[in-house]
């Protein structure tokens, strides 16, 4: 799962600034495909009574509250707690549960670190595996199959259309999610942003700096943009 094309075994609007096209997945007004698998699955749950509507409920209640502003206080707290760090790095699930964030299923999280040598980006081929306990639901354009192909065998193509230019020098790694094991990307620190405290630093983290398709900004940066 290093290099510019997937090592597959672990679950575009495009970033907060950027916009990209791509052929809709279904006529307007028609149900996609992950909604009538959602409804089938659903009934089936509730037929088989695996499951009650009001427990459904309540699970997607929690999915429902779940942002991208937690994954942020986790990378606002590994950049500026080095030992957080590297247990985040060492154990993703483990340390964010530590941090007071609940998971709601038996899946595993892998914290990729970028550097100034590497760049991590996060795919699912297969559907949208995704880490939501940390982020909430993807984005449209993470499900749709010109994301889930491209990223694959042209990464840096990808990314320069999210506006994420990666010089030569630095390798591209895909990681691709599966159904239990999720990945969440730990941007690097902007530089200007050590007088920046935690909560100052966790608002200039995006989610798509966590998928990995855009670098953090910092204040700096933001104005002049």
């Amino acid at each position: 799962m290093n290099t510019e094309a997937p090592a597959h075994g672990d679950d575009h609007p495009h970033g907060d600034d950027h916009s990209h096209s791509h052929a809709p997945v279904q006529q307007e007004g028609h149900p996609s495909y992950y909604e009538i698998m959602e409804i089938a699955v659903r009934e089936l749950l509730i037929e088989k009574k695996l499951l009650g509507p009001g427990e459904i409920r309540r699970q997607i209640e929690v999915l429902d509250s779940r942002t991208p502003a937690l994954g942020a206080k986790v990378v606002a707290r590994a950049w500026v707690d080095p030992a957080f760090k590297a247990r985040l790095l060492e154990s993703g699930r483990k340390s964010c549960e530590e941090f007071g964030i609940s998971f709601y299923d038996d899946t595993q999280l892998i914290v990729l670190e970028n550097t100034e040598k590497i760049h991590n980006v996060i795919v699912c081929t297969l559907c949208s595996c995704y880490p939501r306990a940390l982020l909430g639901l993807p984005p449209d354009w993470y499900k749709l199959k010109p994301y889930r192909a491209r990223t694959v065998s042209e990464p840096r193509a990808v990314l320069a259309e999210f506006g994420t230019v990666i010089p030569e020098d630095v390798e591209v790694r895909v990681s691709d999610s599966t159904a239990m094991v999720r990945y969440l990307v730990l941007p690097r620190r902007p530089s200007g942003t050590e007088a920046l405290t935690e909560e100052e630093l966790a608002a200039l983290v995006t989610r798509d700096a966590m998928i990995g398709v855009v670098m953090v900004k910092g204040p700096n940066e933001k104005e002049a943009s």
